[in-house]
């Protein structure tokens, strides 16, 4: 990291000859070192802590000094896996994590990468160091749903240059974990790359069994969020990998892996937690990481321990703990202010040595992202002329006595392969008669493809939904009209992005997404919660049955679940690798 404060600096603070900027008095101190609560001071000079202890020596005449009486000052949270771009932005979920105590997030890279390529994403990254908070990154190695030239894109010389960045600590998740159990040349050497950097390769292990956990961890994997079961946290704990606790809108587990420790006593070292990627409404209701601690403390940790979990851990994983993670001389200044250990509400942040919340209210300016700066052309690059066209929506069937497969929605993200014969009417699927099934398309945002099927049991009653939101950021297209859709695909097209709803003839919802296709461009964090919410209440009232939508777009085109997926490749058996039904030209 690049510091303000120089090392010469900090000791003159600490023996009291030159005045702190700012001195916190009268608190309780939690210690995530020795795991004590202890009545101490704290000066911080320029951007680090420069003492703790009882000594009033160094507060001088134009010292901010903060009185904590009756409060606890703890070292800032971290979130060490961030997805920020589930509507929202990395901004606005600066903005809003920060507000709860969370001053250090390592955010995804992967869909600012597909649509900014490195040198892109790298602009940005330097952009928003302005950010509040500690912006940190993980560069993906592969994308979460195969497509061709995918090698290309995600090459050694890009992700190379990407690790080599001071903002990038390591490698993010391999989805498709089944590469790395296979020893896919290109992502061990990429691993062995950032290992030698000194940074860490984060894992994604969903389904994996311990023999396979062997070989992944082998791989170079330094940890897993994956764990759903206290079993499954032991299994991985077991074979050296860091592993996370998680409670997100999708997975909300901490109830059970919390037992790992309440009941199963493991040691906690190793642990982490997480909210891996919630959506807006979530992170409004339940918190950030402060919303993690509060819930593991609700199930039976002790504070101080639930606290070192996403601190001092949560540095230590990072290869960072003699920079971030507790209160301490040296460390960055990054220190939150907590009235009691049951809430975890901050009354005041402090990200850098600089307040950032207090009284209520972020009190930093947002820096002003020109997004357009980094992308590399349109989000759909394929003309809304050919959108237009409701054929492309149909599903192709010339032979109605061949069965066709369905992808059957067993939960929020959870298909299952199905089979079922329907009559043909001119050359295409005649859906009619069967209620509750839709029409599903996947069309490349270049316009070279398209990729069409049927799904059952996500809303018996749309007659259109388009949407850029989904794991490769092409247009799915999802109703039981293909005018609807082709309809509700324009309006994604005029927006730049989004998610659009035709219904009864008319545009019943837009949802603008021009960043990536993924994100809002607004900095308000509200924005990203009402166009979630509107969403899910629209879609509910046609008859959509779960109750993360986001997720549901996002795991419909992605190749790392089991059962029927759409992908770039076609309709896409995931257990069986096989494609059932392949994708053929947009047009012609």
């Amino acid at each position: 990291m690049k510091w303000r404060a120089n090392r010469y600096e900090l000791i003159e603070v600490s023996k009291g000859q030159r005045p702190a900027d700012l001195f916190i008095q009268g608190g309780t101190v939690v210690n995530v070192y020795s795991g004590e609560l202890l009545p101490q001071n704290v000066a911080v000079y320029k951007d680090r802590i420069a003492y703790v202890g009882e000594s009033c020596a160094m507060v001088g005449e134009n010292t901010r000094v903060i009185d904590a009486a009756g409060q606890f000052v703890c070292p800032g949270f971290i979130e060490v896996h961030a997805h920020p771009w589930v509507i929202y932005n990395p901004v606005s979920l600066a903005a809003q994590s920060v507000s709860t105590g969370t001053t250090t997030i390592v955010n995804d890279n992967l869909f600012f990468y597909l649509h900014m390529g490195a040198q892109g994403f790298k602009r940005m990254v330097e952009d928003l160091r302005e950010l509040p908070g500690n912006q940190l990154w993980l560069a993906r190695l592969v994308s979460q749903a195969e497509f061709i030239g995918e090698r290309d894109w995600f090459n050694h010389a890009d992700l190379r240059m990407l690790l080599d960045m001071e903002e990038v600590v390591g490698t993010a998740e391999v989805t498709r974990w089944p590469l790395l159990y296979e020893g896919d040349p290109f992502l061990i050497e990429t691993i062995e790359y950032a290992k030698k950097r000194g940074k860490l390769s984060d894992g994604h292990t969903a389904g994996c069994s311990y023999e396979k956990l062997n070989a992944i961890a082998a791989s170079g994997i330094s940890a897993c969020h994956e764990a759903i079961t206290a079993q499954e946290t032991l299994d991985r704990l077991r074979l050296g990998l860091w592993t996370n606790l998680r409670n997100s809108s999708l997975r909300p587990d901490l109830e059970e892996l919390i037992k790992a420790i309440t009941e199963g006593k493991v040691d906690t070292h190793r642990l982490l937690m997480t909210t891996d990627g919630p959506h807006p409404a979530f992170i409004l209701e339940e918190g950030f990481v402060n919303g993690l601690v509060r819930k593991a403390v609700r199930l039976g940790l002790p504070p101080v321990q639930a606290i070192q979990l996403v601190t001092v851990n949560a540095a230590t994983f990072l290869r960072l703990d003699e920079e971030i993670g507790g209160i301490a001389p040296s460390r960055r200044a990054d220190i939150i202010i907590l009235p009691d250990l049951e809430q975890f509400e901050p009354s005041l942040v402090i990200s850098g040595g600089e307040t950032v919340f207090e009284g209520g209210s972020l009190q930093k300016e947002l820096p002003h992202i020109d997004w357009s700066r980094y992308r590399i052309g349109r989000c759909l690059e394929v003309e809304k002329s050919v959108l237009a066209n409701p054929d492309i929506y149909s599903f192709p069937h010339p032979n109605p006595d061949v069965p066709v497969p369905v992808i059957g929605f067993r939960s929020t993200v959870i298909t299952k392969g199905m089979e079922t014969t329907l009559p043909s009417k001119d050359g295409y699927a005649d859906i009619a008669g069967k209620d509750g099934l839709l029409h599903v398309a996947l069309i490349d945002r270049f316009g070279k493809w398209r990729t069409n099927g049927l799904i059952e049991g996500f809303a018996d009653k749309l007659e259109g939904m388009a949407s850029t939101y989904n794991t490769p950021t092409d247009l799915l297209a999802i109703g039981k009209n293909p005018e609807a859709m082709a309809r509700a695909a324009a309006s994604v097209h005029e927006m730049g992005g989004g998610i659009a709803i035709v219904q009864d003839g008319k545009l019943a919802l837009e949802i603008p997404l021009p960043v990536g296709g993924m994100m809002t461009d607004h900095t308000s964090f509200a924005q990203a919660v009402n166009y979630q919410n509107e969403l899910l209440a629209a879609l509910k009232r046609l008859g959509y049955p779960f109750h993360d939508i986001l997720y549901t777009l996002l795991f419909l085109t992605c190749d790392f679940l089991p059962g029927l997926r759409i992908v770039p490749l076609g309709v896409y058996d995931v257990k069986s690798h096989s494609v059932l039904r392949p994708p053929v030209p947009l047009q012609g």
